[in-house]
């Protein structure tokens, strides 16, 4: 194991520690694995602007499967999902669940199919496209991390979630002003305020639903 790898190991190790829910030896290794893939990648590839593996266990990982407990269902979609988050780690976390990873940018695309076979990921499908080109789907939820304002999002992949279905959205500091833009087919089922161990600001869960037809 090279030092890197095991620093990482401890590091992350101790931090999970902070979480609510129980990560294996296992899952550590396999979300540490993608961490070394990400920052040999992000040399040639710029997947991420956070260019340091140890900030990548608080910003990438930790951030991403903080919300393993919240996830309902088992066909998922993660859209504007950039290098594989909050995908890959939460089909680290949730080996029971199906994960359809969507970004437009074929490099990053390349780089999911590259970690998915490296750390035997076997419940990720990567697709490369703009989320409003994909036919109608019925995904149980609809996660984004960084892929555009909750308006946007539900405009773009409102054809993509199942009538009983949700989005998720991961953001910093909620803003007054996007969580009015909601348009008016949609509810806001919760906002969960997030504690990210070691990760300073605001960290919060937007879920949210199809309004029913009357």
């Amino acid at each position: 194991m090279s030092d890197l790898k095991t620093e990482l190991t401890k590091e992350l190790s101790h931090l999970v520690n902070g979480l609510s829910f129980d990560v294996s030896a296992e899952q550590i290794d396999k979300l540490v694995g993608y961490v070394l893939l990400m920052d040999k990648w992000n040399k040639t590839y710029n997947l991420s602007s956070v260019r340091d593996p140890h900030e990548m266990l608080i910003k990438h990982i930790l951030d991403s499967i903080i919300v393993t407990p919240y996830l309902q269902g088992s066909n998922i979609a993660d859209v504007g999902t950039g290098p594989g988050l909050p995908g890959i780690p939460l089909a680290i976390m949730c080996v029971n669940k199906n994960f359809t990873l969507i970004d437009s940018l074929g490099k990053r695309i390349r780089f999911i199919k590259q970690a998915i076979h490296e750390l035997n990921i076997s419940n990720v499908v990567p697709i490369q496209a703009r989320v409003e080109t994909l036919e109608a789907k019925q995904f149980n939820i609809i996660v984004s991390r960084a892929f555009a304002s909750l308006s946007d999002m539900l405009f773009w992949c409102e054809h993509l979630v199942a009538d009983d279905g949700r989005f998720y959205a991961l953001k910093g500091q909620l803003r007054k002003e996007e969580l009015d833009q909601v348009p008016a087919q949609f509810k806001i089922e919760s906002s969960l305020p997030l504690s990210v161990p070691s990760l300073e600001g605001e960290r919060h869960l937007v879920k949210i639903i199809k309004q029913p037809l009357m």
